[in-house]
């Protein structure tokens, strides 16, 4: 399992769909008390920003319902690497598990049941050495 460079690790899933789940999970799960503070404050430093306001738990759900079976099983391993259920070097295992798991299976409500998945996915990903950071949205 030698590596050439970092963007040839193959995942089973885009960057930029993981980075989107990402922000989405993070706007459902992490953010409420934010918003709730946000709203009171009507200062308005940063409500020109879209975002958090439109996203909501089905919406996310609908978008990982919508990713292939692959696409899936790669999310649900992202997040046991990120949690340490797995090293990076057990991907193809954690995938075969995770893919075995969700068959027949919701896979938007296995890992919308996760605390914090958006960070879990974002850990998951650094455990290969890439960065969400670095991902156009």
């Amino acid at each position: 399992m030698a590596a050439a460079s970092d963007d040839e690790i193959d995942l089973g899933i885009s960057l930029e769909t993981v980075a989107t789940i990402v922000d989405q999970a993070r706007a459902v799960q992490g953010d409420e008390e934010a918003e709730l503070g946000a709203a009171a404050d009507d200062g308005g430093d940063d409500t020109d920003v879209a975002g958090p306001d439109d996203i909501t738990e089905d919406s996310l759900r609908a978008y990982i319902t919508e990713l292939n079976e692959d696409e899936q099983a790669a999310l649900i391993a992202l997040c046991w690497v990120g949690r340490g259920d797995y090293e990076a070097g057990e991907w193809d295992e954690a995938v075969g598990l995770a893919a075995e798991r969700n068959d027949g299976r919701d896979a938007a409500d296995y890992l919308l049941g996760i605390d914090n998945l958006g960070d879990l996915l974002s850990e998951g990903v650094a455990a290969f050495g890439l960065s969400l950071e670095e991902i156009e949205r």
